[in-house]
């Protein structure tokens, strides 16, 4: 389903993020989620990208497998990364034959350990990866007329590569401009940053849905190893004062972080966010034990899965 016709359907919308898996185990692990959030029929599920040949070929796999074996709508990342306009294009076809509807394009992470020479990539920023998508949309390749949604990527605390804030708003705006239709932003744990950014959005003339990012801490460990792969972002104190009287108990920490989601989701709902975008890490506990407390309607009468 072309995101127009998600977002149009109903607000917020409830989404996923999934990763693909890189052994048998892992694998195992995923279906199983995958499984478990099925019956609460999110709007979309996305699918990451990895820098590597062999984790992309498995995110083409894993799309296709959701497509074909779930009634999940899938959205695969596509990033600049290490690609040239060819290999997009074939990726593009891939999933037009098998009637993706959607896209997020993203400038995505340098590779870790290998060489890399950015300067060689077809794509130097997340823009041109989006003008890329809409020439082949207005190519008519798609079987759908209107091709592909595109997303693209917002960041309520500041894109990390450009401090100068207003003219990062200059180059999102530019970004969104050349063709994308909805926003879905980098986590975040103080929803003054996400409504911040959706005024200012709103006031440089953007206007698409922003669907805000949310991902539930479970574990002091995944609370460090985010402020490592999140660079930049911010853990107010009211989070960390959640936190700090648990932190030597696991479930009681599991449990602080649940709530403090919790907390964020209703108050984003409160102020009519277009959509809560979860990441999941693959796992299904935070998420379900979210949206049962969200009141969010479980769908049981759903045909089981085959994935």
């Amino acid at each position: 389903m072309h995101i127009t016709e998600i977002m149009r359907g109903h607000s917020p919308t409830f989404s996923f993020e999934f990763f693909p898996p890189k052994t048998p185990q892992a694998a195992e692990t995923l279906y199983q989620t995958i499984r478990d959030l099925e019956s609460y029929m999110p709007d979309f599920v996305s699918v990451t990208y990895g820098a590597g040949g062999s984790t992309r070929e498995l995110t083409h796999d894993l799309v296709e497998r959701i497509q074909h074996t779930t009634k999940l709508d899938p959205i695969p990342h596509l990033t600049c990364v290490c690609h040239n306009e060819e290999e997009i294009e074939t990726i593009l076809l891939r999933y037009a034959k098998s009637v993706i509807g959607n896209i997020l394009a993203l400038g995505g992470d340098r590779p870790a350990g290998m060489a890399y020479d950015k300067s060689r990539d077809s794509f130097q920023h997340a823009i041109d990866l989006v003008k890329f998508v809409r020439r082949f949309n207005e190519s008519g390749a798609h079987p759908d007329r209107r091709g592909f949604g595109i997303g693209v990527a917002g960041f309520p605390e500041g894109h990390p590569a450009t401090p100068n804030r207003l003219v990062e708003m200059d180059y999102f705006k530019a970004k969104v401009d050349a063709g994308a239709d909805y926003i879905v932003t980098q986590l975040f744990f103080d929803n003054r940053d996400f409504l911040d950014f959706r005024e200012r959005c709103a006031l440089a003339g953007v206007h698409i849905p922003i669907i805000a990012g949310i991902m539930p801490i479970t574990s002091i460990g995944g609370l460090k190893r985010m402020a490592d792969l999140a660079g930049g972002a911010r853990f107010p104190a009211k989070l960390l004062r959640a936190l700090q009287p648990c932190q030597n108990d696991p479930e009681m920490v599991r449990r602080a972080g649940i709530q403090y989601a919790l907390e964020q989701c209703h108050d984003l709902m409160a102020n009519n966010v277009a959509g809560i975008h979860f990441y999941t890490l693959n796992r299904s506990d935070a998420t379900r034990m979210i949206f049962d407390s969200l009141g969010i309607p479980r769908h049981r009468n759903l045909e089981a899965s085959s994935v």
